[in-house]
């Protein structure tokens, strides 16, 4: 498989993923009226940050992590983010800017030396399918499963297929 098809399809899936999962949030919180900032500010754990934040982490992996492995400068969001609707749009536009990653840049990417931030003041320094594979995605994955926990956390309805989102399956009798 590709390195640009384990990243571009990945980040597309997830990020829609999460965006169904915002919804069905919106909906849940309208419902039982409940004010959606504090879903917004509900953590697994004090030392954790908040669903906005996991949010904003997970669409800065998918477009930043793309944009370094197509070797080109990422576009900057500000995390401003106060609503569930702001961060619906957050996750479009940075789909939007995945979708316009050159694939042969990123599987020409393999061996190619990756530097990134770690933290304020380090870099990291990987091989380009190391990034991809070892970095980005447990990262991309981590961020989008903890948003998942912090909502099912709150008693919004969503399970498995939720998380998964639309996924290319195909199924057959048995």
């Amino acid at each position: 498989m590709s390195m640009s098809r384990a990243a571009i399809a990945t980040f597309e899936i997830g990020l829609n993923a999460l965006s169904g999962l915002l919804v069905k949030a919106d909906t849940y919180a309208s419902a039982r009226k409940i004010d959606a900032t504090v879903l917004l500010n509900t953590r697994l754990f004090p030392d954790m940050f908040p669903l906005t934040r996991q949010v904003q982490i997970a669409c800065d992996l998918a477009k930043n992590g793309g944009a370094r492995l197509a070797g080109i400068e990422p576009p900057k969001h500000e995390d401003t983010e106060r609503s569930l609707g702001e961060l619906q749009e957050r996750i479009g536009k940075t789909v939007a800017f995945v979708k316009t990653l050159d694939a042969a840049k990123i599987d020409g990417c393999a061996e190619r030396e990756i530097v990134f931030p770690l933290g304020r003041e380090n870099k990291g320094r990987m091989r380009g399918a190391d990034y991809l594979n070892h970095f980005v995605l447990p990262n991309f994955y981590f961020h989008i499963s903890t948003a998942y926990g912090i909502l099912r956390h709150c008693g919004v309805e969503i399970g498995k297929r939720e998380y998964l989102g639309d996924i290319p399956l195909v199924m057959t009798p048995n």
